[in-house]
């Protein structure tokens, strides 16, 4: 399916930057082949051969017909989702527990009160965060990834304000490089909307070290839609 793909950047570096212009010519086309099967009875070749006509147009049909739903109906259908900020716990550092003998402080020989332990901080949890970039005129993208360690070792990737243009088998993905989809990417999970703001829990325990960005990715075709590079919060 890597051919759809390559048609389909081809028409976004292309075709697409021109469209008024291809739009025109399209119709110019097909108001020459309008006036050519006009011209040459085309209609009453087709009624004077039915089963012919019928073996040739059928199958065409059956194929070009699903196929072009599939690949344009996303760029007629949209949707939207609106979900809330994930709830980020509190990390404490650890610390052995002492028995309530034990834990009563102990005043020094020289009578001076003992010093209290100091009160530990929570430790910082991970937040990343980028914004996103289309891959180009055709393929756009808007809105804030953000990578949040909502626990010790749980992870939620959510997109703010997002939208990006929709597609075929659309997925969101970590991936090792700032600049797009690469091999080695962490599939996050399939994109919920084209639009609105929306969370996707991590595994727990996958391992985010090596994320410098959120992609969205057509895995079907291997387009890349939108990167988020990110930097540090």
């Amino acid at each position: 399916m890597e051919i759809i793909g390559d048609l389909e950047r081809a028409f976004a570096a292309a075709i697409y930057p021109n469209r008024v212009v291809v739009a025109i010519a399209a119709l110019a086309v097909l108001v020459a082949l309008a006036v050519i099967a006009r011209r040459r009875a085309w209609a009453s070749v087709v009624r004077r051969h039915p089963r012919r006509s019928g073996a040739l147009l059928v199958p065409v049909l059956a194929v070009t017909m699903p196929l072009g739903w599939y690949l344009a109906s996303p760029l007629v259908l949209s949707s939207t989702i609106d979900e809330p900020v994930p709830a980020v716990a509190t990390a404490v550092s650890p610390r052995p527990s002492l028995s309530p003998a034990a834990s009563a402080p102990i005043a020094p020989r020289s009578g001076r009160a003992a010093t209290p332990a100091p009160t530990p901080t929570p430790a910082p949890l991970l937040a990343l965060s980028g914004t996103f970039m289309g891959m180009d005129e055709f393929h756009f993208g808007r809105g804030t990834a953000r990578l949040i360690e909502t626990g010790q070792g749980r992870f939620v990737v959510r997109l703010e304000d997002f939208a990006v243009r929709n597609g075929p088998d659309l997925y969101v993905y970590l991936s090792p490089s700032a600049r797009g989809y690469q091999k080695g990417s962490i599939e996050v999970g399939r994109l919920k909307a084209d639009k609105g703001n929306q969370n996707y829990e991590l595994p727990a325990g996958t391992d985010v070290s090596s994320a410098r960005s959120v992609v969205i990715w057509c895995r079907q075709f291997s387009v890349l839609f939108a990167t988020a590079p990110f930097t540090a919060t």
